[in-house]
């Protein structure tokens, strides 16, 4: 129980499965604008994505992902709920803390297990203190005081809630976390009509770049299709998974998502996907999964077979601009990393963790590194917003 005020207690409750929370609570606090029918803000916080995972056997035993989900109640009902997992490892989560993990242990620490707020596996920004509206501080509160209270007393090294928002991270800040700013690169839909106008805006030399690489691209000897919903078949997935585990392979050594995710996203996701498909003589060769969101596209993966020129730009960032374009979506985040993107009109922009840390002497020695780490992805930010592929004139109104 947390005392928030006198004539105020808030329950938190840990849950080790979605299926013990109705959806429709749970969403209620996820994505309560979704509620008149219309998309999420955040897809990766709704019930049914966080339970694809669960259900696929993509986190839960053996994986290193072990649901906590945190539930905020008050007088019976759920104000609040956060996606957290107990981790043995720091894989699939994007904001890196390897470093952290090996010196707590070189000092005789146990660095793991440790809990992560975050959806795992997708370094997309989002809320992940989830809260009712009208509940926005006291939800998050009784969260942040639940996840801290959750790890002490189980002896765990540290709390970490990777990917929120910036106005959750001035708040954590506020409640004695310890912030991280790290950087990623998203394209931002200026009012843009067509692909052409989007061009327009940068440089002469980068506009001709981009159109021989979408020429070279779409010249590799077979179609691209762009698929969502019910357009969206099993077969489809039979062959993306044969790109993710090239990518997978490649990247992290194994991947991340099971066979089965995929079949579960087929029944449950399939209108919050947009498939990106390149065939050759009637054979899939490449493709990349993207997440609708109410405002923004979210790339995801990229796959291939072949190597052809420039399609991996074309499925990925291209043809993801095309589409926010033409469905009115204001960014298009293209995932973890990546500079080359800046080249593809996908400017730098912060993100933002918080984290906790258990030992006092460490969590100081931490909060050095943040804050030294944190005007080094500033500088970095300034210097290559002003090398970006836009304009002079375009530059400076972004600046």
């Amino acid at each position: 129980m947390i005392e928030q005020s006198p004539s105020q207690t808030i329950a938190i409750n840990v849950l080790t499965s979605l299926r013990q929370i109705d959806a429709a609570d749970w969403d209620a606090c996820a994505c309560p604008e979704a509620a008149d029918g219309g998309r999420p803000n955040d897809p990766f916080t709704t019930h049914r994505f966080l339970l694809a995972l669960e259900e696929s056997g993509s986190v839960g035993p053996g994986t290193g992902w072990d649901p906590r989900y945190l539930l905020a109640e008050m007088d019976g009902k759920t104000i609040a709920a956060a996606p957290l997992y107990a981790k043995s490892h720091s894989q699939g989560e994007y904001i890196f803390d390897h470093n952290w993990a090996d010196a707590f242990q070189r000092a005789g620490g146990q660095y793991y297990p440790k809990l992560q707020i975050a959806v795992p596996f997708t370094p997309a920004s989002g809320r992940r203190f989830l809260t009712k509206p009208g509940y926005e501080a006291v939800g998050m509160s009784a969260l942040v005081q639940g996840a801290v209270q959750f790890a002490a007393e189980n002896e765990l090294s540290s709390l970490h809630a990777t990917f929120c928002t910036e106005a959750e991270a001035i708040a954590g800040g506020k409640m004695g976390l310890m912030s991280r700013t790290t950087q990623q690169f998203h394209w931002v839909n200026e009012g843009y009509d067509t692909f052409a106008d989007f061009l327009t805006s940068l440089s002469s030399r980068k506009r001709k770049t981009i159109r021989k690489e979408r020429e070279r691209a779409q010249a590799f000897g077979g179609d691209i299709e762009i698929l969502t919903g019910d357009q969206i078949q099993p077969e489809h997935w039979d062959a993306f998974w044969i790109f993710y585990q090239d990518t997978g392979a490649r990247k992290w050594g194994s991947p991340y998502l099971t066979r089965a995710f995929f079949d579960v996203a087929q029944e449950t996701l399939r209108d919050d996907i947009l498939l990106v498909m390149a065939s050759r003589d009637g054979e899939y060769v490449a493709g990349a999964l993207n997440f609708i969101g109410r405002e923004t596209l979210y790339g995801r993966y990229w796959g291939c077979v072949e190597d052809h020129p420039c399609l991996h730009f074309e499925a990925c960032y291209y043809q993801a601009i095309d589409f926010a374009i033409a469905h009115g979506l204001a960014r298009v985040e293209a995932g973890a990393q990546g500079e080359h993107k800046l080249a593809r009109g996908y400017l730098p922009v912060p993100t933002h963790s918080l984290h906790w840390i258990g030992n006092s002497g460490f969590a100081k020695a931490v909060s050095e590194y943040l804050k030294a780490e944190s005007a080094a992805v500033s500088e970095d930010i300034e210097i290559l917003t002003a090398y970006g592929p836009f304009r002079k004139d375009q530059r400076e109104e972004r600046q």
